[in-house]
Parts: C-alpha cells; sequence; structure tokens
C-alpha cells in the first residue's frame, strides 16, 4: 500500500491523504486513482472558482536562444500561496507552455464570437456538402481541435501530454484548497509581425 501511495503521489503530487482514499476507493488501481483524483479536482475547482483570486504572481519566461519571451499573470486568494514552492512552480511551468504552445487565449470564453464565426466558416468549407448531421459533428471536432490549439486551458501540458493545462490546474486547486485563476498572459516572438 505504500509504494502505490508513493507511485500515485509521484504521478499526481496529491497528498497522502487523498492518495490513500483515491486507492481505497479505487481497489488499488493506479489508473482508476487518478481519474478519482482528478475528478476531485474538477469538484473543488468548481467549488471554489467563485472565490476571488487578487493575490499571485507574474512569472516570466525567456527560452535559451533568446527569441521567445513569455509574461503571465497566475492569481490566487492569499499571499502566503503566492509564496508556496508547487504555486511557483506551476506558474513557470505554465510561462514556459506558453512559450512552447503559442496559445491565443486563456479559455474558449475569451474569443470574440466573431472569431469562432469565422472559424467555423472556415472549417465548414471542405465540409459543406456532407448531410446536415455529419456535417455538424465534423465541424464540432474540428472546432474541439482549434480550442485545443489556441486555448491555453485546453491545451495538453508540454510536461505530461496526457493531461490538459485545465487538469493541472485542477489538482493544484485540489492540493492547495484556494481558488487560482491563469488571468492573462503575452508572448513575444523575434520577428513575427504585428
Amino acid at each position: 500500500m505504500l509504494d502505490a501511495i508513493k507511485v500515485l503521489r509521484e504521478k499526481t503530487n496529491a497528498g497522502i491523504m487523498d492518495c490513500k482514499k483515491a486507492l481505497k476507493e479505487s481497489k488499488g488501481d493506479i489508473e482508476k486513482a487518478i481519474e478519482f483524483l482528478r475528478k476531485k479536482g474538477v469538484k473543488l475547482a468548481s467549488q471554489k472558482s467563485s472565490r476571488a483570486a487578487k493575490e499571485g504572481r507574474v512569472e516570466s519566461y525567456i527560452h535559451t536562444n533568446g527569441k521567445i519571451g513569455v509574461l503571465v499573470e497566475v492569481n490566487c486568494e492569499t499571499d502566503f500561496v503566492a509564496r508556496n514552492e508547487d504555486f511557483r512552480k506551476f506558474v513557470k511551468d505554465i510561462a514556459m507552455h506558453i512559450a512552447a504552445s503559442k496559445p491565443a487565449y486563456v479559455k474558449r470564453e475569451d474569443i470574440k464570437a466573431s472569431v469562432l464565426e469565422k472559424e467555423k466558416e472556415i472549417l465548414g468549407e471542405p465540409i459543406k456538402d456532407k448531410p446536415k448531421a455529419a456535417f455538424d459533428k465534423i465541424l464540432d471536432g474540428k472546432i474541439e481541435k482549434f480550442y485545443e490549439e489556441t486555448c491555453l486551458l485546453d491545451q495538453p501540458f508540454v510536461r505530461d501530454p496526457n493531461l490538459k493545462i485545465k487538469d493541472v490546474l485542477h489538482s493544484l486547486i485540489a492540493k492547495i484548497g484556494e481558488n487560482i485563476v491563469i488571468r492573462r498572459f503575452v508572448r513575444y516572438q523575434l520577428g513575427e509581425e504585428i
């Protein structure tokens, strides 16, 4: 049991008691325990999302070749959490992820309706002759892919592509117990057209 708790902690960064409970609920199955912890993280995140997050960090990341730079603001509820090692590591990882993955938005809701409509028009053009049901299903899949490419929270995490950024965020919220919000970011790339 102790070995399983250790493995689960290494994979999820969850607390010992949470790992113990997840393993008990999943009858020792590590993958089911991870799923249990992820669901718990989502539940906790939604409960905490209404709480004000006005503390936090602004982190910078300059890629080793000096041609890509990122500034990101991640907020939490207290200054105590803003100084927490796990929180600081998360913010650094997010800045590095933004440099690598080039998101345009933090979340889906940040996309203007006109931009989304234009994207649907462009993505729908090659499949316009499909029957309505097939067209809608294919277009929904293409829009989901668009979100995954352009929205930070929907992107696969560069350090672990099996997790999306929102999964990593929800795990941290569950571990720390505070509302955490990726507020905004800016990414610069040398020579990129303005």
